[in-house]
């Protein structure tokens, strides 16, 4: 089973999958069919290897899966993770782009 397949078996189930959290199994070897969105807030340089705030929206099948953290965290800190599962591609892209600005 897939990441596509699973949500909409959840979905049918009646299931709020919008936040839900995705088994190990299911992002082992899971590889997004398109990486639509990404943003990172590394003010330090492209050599820190440190947390920074970051957005992405990643495509599996007809779902896009946002998740990030908060800028609001600030750099070098870890918490304030997110994570948000819509059809939408449009919404999906202002969910990141809002949580990265």
């Amino acid at each position: 089973m897939n990441i596509p397949e699973w949500l909409d078996r959840k979905e049918a189930e009646g299931v709020d999958v919008s936040q839900i959290e995705l088994p190990e199994e299911l992002l082992f070897d899971a590889v997004p069919d398109e990486t639509v969105f990404f943003k990172t807030y590394n003010p330090c340089s492209i050599l820190c290897a440190r947390e920074h705030p970051y957005a992405t929206v990643e495509r599996y099948g007809h779902w896009y899966h946002c998740r990030g953290q908060d800028k609001k965290a600030g750099i070098h800190k870890t918490g304030m993770e997110w994570r948000f599962f819509t059809k939408s591609r449009d919404l999906a892209v202002a969910t990141a782009r809002a949580r990265i600005e």
